[in-house]
C-alpha cells in the first residue's frame, strides 16, 4: 500500500534494512529459513521416487512427466499436452543442459569497442563527453557495460550531462539498457524492443532521421516493452511505441507519442505522458504514478482498464507539470505534435485524460494530512499508513 520498498522506509518493516523499522515486523527470519528447508526436502523426496540424484539430470526429461487425467476445470478439460511433452530420441552424447560457455560476442559490442575508452575520462575525472556515431540493429544493450563501469566507480552516477553519446542509424534491442545518471544517449533514426530497459537515472532521446518524410507521430519509432522496470531519469520519443510501454516503470518520467496494447501495465511509479492514441488495456495492474494521455476522439476510457484506475481532469498543478514535460519533449526531439499542442495550450489542456490508480491516491491524500499535522520523513509515512490501513478496513478493501 505505501509502494515504498525501494525506499527503506517500509513502514511495517519488511522491506527495509532500518533496525527501528524492523522492530515493526511481526515475523521472524527463521520462519522463512525454515519454509525454505522444508521446500528442498520435498524436492528431494520428489527426485528421489523419480530416481534422479541432481537438477541437471532432470532437465529435459519430459519423459517423466505425466499429464493428469480427468481433470474437470472447464479451461483445462480435454488439453492434449503431448505435443508440448514429446521428448526427441537423443544419445547419452546430446547436451541437454549447460556444459560450454556460450560466446557472446561482447569485445564486438559498441560498448567495448568504443564507447568505454571514449568515456573513461568522464568515468576516471568527471570531464564532460561526447560521442557520435553510426548504430545498426545489431548493437544490443549500447550503453549498458558503460553504465556498469560509471556506477561502479559513482554509485549514485555521474552530474547531468556529463557524457553524452549521439547515434544515427536503427539500434539493436535494449538500447540504453539500466543507463545510470549522467547519461544522455540520443538517437537519430529507430530502435528495437526494450529501450530503456531498467533506465536508472540515465535519459534517452529518439526521434527520426531528419530525411525523413513521414509524420513521427503517426509512425513507430521504437518497438515493444520500452521502459521496463525503469527506476528513474526521462526518456523523450518522437513517434509511436510498441506494446507494454513503461510496464513496471517505477520512477522514469517520459513522453512518447502514441503506445500500442498494455501501456503503464503495472506501473508503480513515474510520470507517462501519451501525445497520442493508446492500444487497448492501458494501465493494467497500474498501482502508482500518473499518466496524462492526450484524448483528441474522448474515446480512450473505453480502452484503459479502469480496474485500480480512475480518469480525471488535470488541475493546475497537473497543468504546469504537464506542459513543461511536453515543452521539454519538444526542445530534446523537435516534436511537431508537441509544438501544435502548446501553440494553442488551452484548447490543447482539456483533451488531456489524468489517469490516477486509486490506491496511490488515496497514499498521496494521506500523507498530506500527515504533513498537515506538522509531520514529515519517516513519521508523516507511519502516520499515513495507520491512515490508509484505517480507511482500507472502513470500505473493506485490503
Amino acid at each position: 500500500m505505501m509502494r515504498v520498498c525501494h525506499l527503506n522506509t517500509c513502514p511495517v518493516g519488511v522491506a527495509t534494512q532500518d533496525p527501528e523499522l524492523r522492530k515493526n515486523f511481526t515475523g521472524r527470519p527463521e520462519d522463512t529459513v525454515n519454509f525454505m528447508r522444508f521446500i528442498a526436502q520435498e524436492v528431494r523426496e520428489i527426485m528421489a521416487q523419480l530416481g534422479f540424484r541432481t537438477l541437471n539430470e532432470m532437465v529435459g526429461r519430459t519423459d517423466a512427466l505425466e499429464a493428469r487425467h480427468a481433470v474437470d476445470h472447464w479451461k483445462a478439460k480435454g488439453i492434449d499436452l503431448s505435443k508440448l511433452l514429446y521428448s526427441p530420441k537423443a544419445g547419452p552424447e546430446v547436451g541437454r543442459f549447460c556444459t560450454e560457455k556460450q560466446d557472446h560476442g561482447l569485445e564486438k559490442g559498441l560498448d567495448l569497442s568504443v564507447l568505454l575508452a571514449a568515456c573513461q575520462p568522464a568515468i576516471d575525472k568527471g570531464q564532460k563527453v561526447r560521442y557520435e556515431g553510426e548504430i545498426k540493429n545489431t548493437h544490443r544493450v549500447v550503453g549498458t557495460i558503460l553504465g556498469n563501469e560509471i556506477t561502479k566507480k559513482h554509485i549514485d552516477g555521474l552530474p547531468d550531462g556529463t557524457i553524452h553519446l549521439k547515434f544515427k542509424g536503427s539500434a539493436g534491442q535494449s538500447l540504453g539498457a539500466f543507463v545510470p545518471a549522467g547519461v544522455t544517449i540520443e538517437l537519430e533514426g529507430d530502435a528495437n524492443d526494450y529501450v530503456g530497459k531498467g533506465l536508472s537515472g540515465g535519459r534517452v532521446i529518439v526521434y527520426p532521421d531528419a530525411k525523413a518524410t513521414f509524420p513521427a507521430e503517426d509512425n513507430i519509432i521504437l518497438g515493444n516493452v520500452a521502459l521496463y522496470g525503469a527506476t528513474s531519469g526521462e526518456a523523450f520519443f518522437r513517434g509511436m511505441a510498441g506494446e507494454r510501454f513503461c510496464v513496471r516503470n517505477s520512477g522514469a518520467t517520459t513522453v512518447v507519442e502514441g503506445v500500442g496494447d498494455h501501456g503503464c501495465e503495472y506501473m508503480t511509479g513515474g510520470r507517462v505522458v501519451v501525445l497520442g492514441l493508446t492500444g487497448r488495456n492501458f494501465a493494467a495492474g497500474m498501482s502508482g504514478g500518473v499518466a496524462y494521455v492526450l484524448d483528441e476522439k474522448g474515446d480512450f476510457a473505453v480502452r484503459c482498464n479502469k480496474q485500480m484506475v480512475g480518469l480525471e481532469k488535470p488541475d493546475a498543478n497537473d497543468a504546469a507539470e504537464l506542459r513543461g514535460l511536453i515543452e521539454r519533449h519538444a526542445e530534446l526531439t523537435g516534436s511537431q505534435k508537441a509544438k501544435k499542442l502548446l501553440a494553442n495550450w488551452d484548447a490543447s489542456l482539456g483533451k488531456f485524460v489524468k489517469v490516477m490508480p486509486k490506491d496511490y491516491k488515496r497514499v498521496l491524500q494521506a500523507i498530506a494530512t500527515a504533513q498537515a499535522k506538522g509531520l514529515s520523513g519517516d513519521a508523516a509515512l507511519n502516520e499515513a499508513f495507520e491512515i490508509n490501513s484505517r480507511d482500507l478496513a472502513r470500505v473493506g478493501g485490503g
